[in-house]
């Protein structure tokens, strides 16, 4: 296999989409030829201070890149944070302050380097060039391109005509995304699939100030724990790069059986053979899948916290799972009632559980809430107030309830 059709095999696995491909192949085959690398980017921008593992899915894909020899430079979007991307949104975003983006992007920079290797990784703020611009400069960028085909976008579109207001801010956001390709000079811009109409901007942009457009490649928002929805910190669906090793490792053990192998490709640096054998044996079924899922979530906790760590928290996990063992440290938890029975929403809230009723009941339509090691089916359940209440939340979560009448 030559050195072109070895380095498409790698980087495509996983990908959406790659715009166009003809042209990547091209680059890869100039790349390879003058033993030039491609400047591969991604801008991440800081608006939250921690990251959960769908914002790492095109990190992966940029260490595919780094140990091909090509240059991975990630911009964090210190300028373009204050803004705030309109992608996805049905309102005006909220501006962050210069104080809480830069506190942020401290952050950011130490857990992206848990996959990048930082001594092949080039870092730099877009404030760089974006605050060095004058009025003129702005006017010259928004010139070439129009309001017209800003509304070609699917979530201004949809906010013109049910008369939500958009921001010229929020016009310029895509302009200013577009012209770090431009001050990079980049071969390559990846992101979300959330993010094609930027990174498409991107091409025109470049090509508006003379330069060779970018290739555009775009990767899958990743499924949450819950096998349905995008993970979110606001669904509660997410493991989180920071969680520690136990629950990380737990919360991979709780994804559905047919997220496995998504997981793998996206979240890991498994060899290609590897993952073709784990689809062969996951589809022929000629393995239980939950053995897969173990060599999962010990790779995941592995990459972030080391193998260490990744082998006690699988060892906490059999223990605790397998041998059905409730943790002797459980939290012990006191709850008085006049009642001989409560709703579970109320006893999970008040006792601390959870943060609210509303929380209780989502929980409990997810599957997620075990009592005495039986699952609830009813949100609008009694509970007996026996003498101790045994309450699993998760996969991680144990509490001891103990029950009293007043």
């Amino acid at each position: 296999m030559d050195e072109v059709k070895k380095q498409l095999e790698i980087l495509k696995a996983g990908v959406v989409e790659i715009i166009p491909e003809d042209e990547f192949v091209k680059k890869l085959e100039k790349s390879i030829k003058s033993k030039t690398p491609l400047k591969v980017k991604e801008g991440l921008d800081p608006t939250v201070p921690d990251i959960h593992l769908g914002h790492t899915v095109t990190l992966h894909k940029l260490k595919q890149f780094q140990d091909l020899g090509h240059q991975v430079i990630v911009v964090i979007g210190d300028f373009t944070a204050m803004v705030g991307d309109p992608s996805g949104r049905s309102e005006i975003r909220k501006r962050l302050s210069r104080k809480e983006v830069l506190e942020n992007a401290e952050t950011y920079k130490k857990q992206i380097f848990k996959i990048l290797n930082p001594k092949k990784t080039k870092v730099v703020f877009n404030s760089k060039w974006l605050e060095a611009m004058n009025f003129e400069d702005v006017l010259h960028l928004t010139a070439k391109y129009t309001v017209a085909r800003m509304l070609e976008r699917d979530d201004f579109s949809k906010r013109y005509r049910s008369q939500q207001p958009i921001s010229v801010l929020e016009f310029l956001y895509p302009l200013m995304q577009a012209y770090d390709s431009v001050a990079l000079k980049a071969d390559v811009e990846m992101g979300g699939t959330d993010q094609k109409f930027n990174l498409l901007v991107g091409r025109e942009i470049q090509r508006e100030y003379g330069q060779e457009p970018q290739v555009v490649m775009l990767l899958p928002l990743l499924v949450g724990t819950d096998g349905k929805e995008k993970m979110s910190k606001s669904l509660g669906n997410y493991v989180g790069v920071t969680d520690s090793p136990d629950q990380m490792y737990g919360k991979i053990m709780s994804i559905p059986d047919n997220l496995i192998e998504t997981y793998f490709e996206l979240l890991t640096h498994l060899s290609q053979p590897e993952i073709a054998r784990m689809k062969t044996e996951l589809r022929e079924k000629t393995v239980n899948p939950m053995l897969w899922k173990k060599r999962l979530a010990y790779e995941i906790v592995a990459t972030y916290h080391g193998e260490k760590k990744a082998q006690s928290a699988k060892e906490s996990f059999e223990k605790t799972f397998k041998e059905k063992i409730f943790p002797e440290d459980a939290p012990v938890l006191n709850f008085t009632s006049s009642e001989k029975e409560v709703w579970i929403g109320k006893l999970l809230a008040q006792t601390g559980c959870v943060s609210s009723t509303s929380e209780a009941r989502r929980l409990i339509q997810q599957g997620g809430v075990y009592i005495n090691d039986k699952r609830i089916e009813d949100e609008n359940q009694k509970i007996q107030l026996d003498e101790e209440i045994l309450v699993r939340i998760g996969r991680k979560k144990f509490f001891k309830i103990v029950g009293k009448r007043e």
